[in-house]
């Protein structure tokens, strides 16, 4: 029998289409970051921070449409949400940080180790949600480190030093030369929120 064109979309729920928007602002934000460093436009700088707590918005409607619509399991879900969230709360935030100012080496070194940890956060849940259960009610009940979608309390702060025109070269606590690259001492925020994700001794209840 002939394969449909397209046919895999035949299988999303609703939740998933959620899914697929918080993965979408989250690219979108990049895009626009990418965009403001090229052209200088802050209306599409700021339109970035409005789309981050968006995604965050369609990521928590994805598992409450999910639980409203049990007949109908995705087969993608838990990978697709952890796919998405690596965007909208892992590389976005890190491109987000980089477009204000964090450019140094040790601010770049930075930034990937938050995204690794959130990469790795995500992956190591996605393992270890069946063993985490509950035996009577299936659900998980607390996390192992804190959930990724926290980064967008960085976003915040971020959006706060852009407000007040804290950026470049005006970064809060400034940075220190450290061998042949730049360190801003706002780059440890996502050291210590990186840090949180991947922290297995930390037990966050699930809401």
């Amino acid at each position: 029998m002939p394969r449909r064109h397209l046919s895999m979309l035949r299988s999303y729920t609703w939740a998933d289409g959620l899914t697929i928007a918080n993965a979408s602002c989250g690219t979108i934000a990049v895009f626009l970051c990418l965009d403001f460093l090229a052209s200088g436009n802050r209306q599409h700088l700021w339109l970035a921070f409005v789309l981050l707590p968006a995604a965050l918005l369609a990521d928590v409607l994805d598992g409450y449409v999910a639980r409203l619509d049990r007949r109908r399991q995705s087969v993608l879900g838990a990978d697709l949400d952890s796919l998405s969230d690596v965007i909208s709360f892992g590389v976005a935030p890190a491109v987000l940080g980089f477009t204000l100012g964090l450019r140094g080496g040790w601010d770049m070194l930075c930034l990937t180790y938050f995204v690794v940890c959130g990469v790795s956060r995500l992956a190591r849940f996605n393992v270890t949600a069946e063993a985490l259960a509950d035996r009577d009610t299936g659900k998980v009940k607390y996390f192992e480190g804190t959930p990724i979608p926290t980064s967008i309390g960085i976003v915040l702060l971020l959006g706060v030093a852009l407000w007040f025109g804290r950026v470049d070269d005006g970064l809060w606590f400034g940075d220190v030369r450290v061998g042949p690259a730049t360190l801003h001492w706002l780059s440890l925020v996502y050291v210590a929120s990186g840090s949180a994700m991947i922290s297995a001794t930390l037990r966050v209840p699930k809401p």
